[in-house]
């Protein structure tokens, strides 16, 4: 059988280590902000609906063990879903949803996740105005409503979200393992790709319904790890044919890679990757050339410990050769893959690989999560509504909020004010003190920039 994928120890630890436990998580709501949270992290004043809606692709390929041998795929009509946040007007007392999702895994008990949301389902929309799209892409083994706190937190500042449920494939096995991870590969672009353009199309005709509030014109996408992964091909960076990792693909998987590689980039307004996979060295898919094709402005949210996709010759390579875009690169200190999701209930029964799957060592989610809320946003505003009020929250004046100054007098009760442009030297929106463990680092487009270390991985 051709080999499918260079599986390295950082993928396997993306997929293998899944190992759940039959227990119930039902954490608190992530989305309500606490006293710590940064300026822009907060929720928004409006009222948040959200829904699922159903989305047919027809003439996808898959790959199958035949297939994998042969080069042959069989095409099929793929079907997946689309969970929708956006601004809504619901009725006095209703109920906020709960997310529930069964993760399962060969030959372990079902694990089950209870997450409480503050959106309303199916709530009527907020008629009489068009609003930004952000479409959203899960990693490997992930689901739509892993990062709902970070959609109802968007929704409720103007902005139309919409999750896709990608469902990976399970695996129970090397080989199997390949076939799923290489669907992944093969499919999160086209996911991405076809599913925007058919949301754009129901904009375009929609009068009532959920799409009637997207402006087509104000796009942007967020990728998580292998949502990552499409999402730079899908905002415009062919896909390098030439990579073992690609080329070890099916030869009916490359065609469908390359078909429609970038048709829909020149809609995308804003990209936002966190921990995206696919330039570290090992598994390098795109050469620098091919980066330097997307040309809308990019947030990389990333930790610097990320040993899945190689913070320093793979996220950061992907940070220097993005030359053709404006952009930031915001970086948790001691963070490995895990700096995004919602956050969940650390219990003392819980399976240690469970744990591993949602949990970063050093960093606290909830914590991250209201700091990822604060740029994104500040992202987004600018690049989407043409909020120039938000560039000094990206423009930050030192790249190490820790270099940060905000000088205060004697006995000076600071409390939880945010800096807000007085304090020259501190990070815009977060708290004194309180701007810590995170770098922030720009590059103009047409510049190279200065992330990757000089020494050779």
């Amino acid at each position: 059988m051709k080999k499918l994928v260079g599986i390295s120890a950082a993928i396997l630890v993306m997929g293998a280590s899944l190992g759940f436990s039959a227990t119930q998580i039902t954490p608190a709501q992530a989305s309500t902000p606490t006293g710590e949270t940064p300026e822009l992290g907060r929720m928004g004043t409006l009222a948040v609906g959200t829904q699922v809606l159903p989305f047919e692709m027809p003439n996808r390929a898959k790959i199958t063990l035949l297939g994998a041998v042969t080069g042959r795929l069989p095409v099929e009509t793929r079907r997946l879903s689309v969970r929708f946040w956006y601004p809504a007007t619901p009725a006095i007392g209703s109920p906020a949803i709960r997310y529930q999702h069964v993760l399962k895994d060969a030959g372990k008990p079902d694990f089950a996740i209870d997450h409480q949301g503050v959106a309303v389902d199916n709530a009527p929309i907020k008629a009489g105005a068009r609003y930004p799209l952000v479409l959203m892409s899960h990693g490997y083994r992930g689901w739509a409503s892993r990062f709902s706190d970070l959609a109802e937190n968007l929704a409720s500042k103007g902005y139309v979200v919409a999750s896709i449920e990608h469902e990976d494939a399970l695996f129970d096995s090397v080989r199997s393992f390949q076939m799923s991870f290489g669907n992944v590969m093969l499919d999160r672009t086209q996911d991405q790709s076809q599913i925007l353009t058919q949301i754009l199309a129901r904009a375009a005709s929609d009068t009532s319904g959920v799409a009637s509030l997207i402006d087509s014109e104000k796009v942007g996408l967020l990728g998580y790890s292998m949502g990552g992964f499409g999402a730079l091909a899908t905002a415009g960076a062919p896909y390098d044919t030439s990579s073992k990792t690609i080329k070890a693909l099916p030869r009916d998987a490359l065609t469908a890679l390359t078909r429609d590689s970038g048709a829909i980039a020149p809609k995308i307004k804003a990209l936002v990757t966190l921990a995206p996979w696919g330039t570290q060295p090992d598994n390098r898919s795109w050469t620098a050339a091919d980066l330097a094709k997307i040309s809308a402005p990019v947030l990389i949210i990333s930790g610097d410990q990320d040993d899945v996709v190689n913070f320093d010759h793979g996220v950061s390579w992907l940070f220097d050769h993005l030359t053709g875009a404006d952009r930031h690169m915001l970086v948790f200190q001691n963070a490995r893959h895990n700096i995004g999701g919602n956050s969940v209930t650390v219990s003392t029964t819980m399976d240690f690989s469970t744990l591993e799957y949602f949990a970063e060592p050093v960093w606290r989610t909830e914590r991250i999560n209201q700091i990822n809320q604060h740029f994104i946003t500040a992202f987004l505003d600018l690049h989407l509504k043409g909020d120039q009020s938000r560039i000094p929250y990206l423009d930050v004046p030192t790249q190490s909020a820790a270099a940060g100054t905000w000088p205060s007098a004697p006995g000076e009760q600071i409390g939880g004010r945010f800096a807000d442009g007085a304090q020259s030297a501190h990070w815009r929106g977060f708290q004194r003190r309180w701007a810590m463990g995170l770098t922030l680092k720009k590059a103009a487009k047409g510049a190279l920039g200065t992330s990757e270390p000089k020494t050779a991985p």
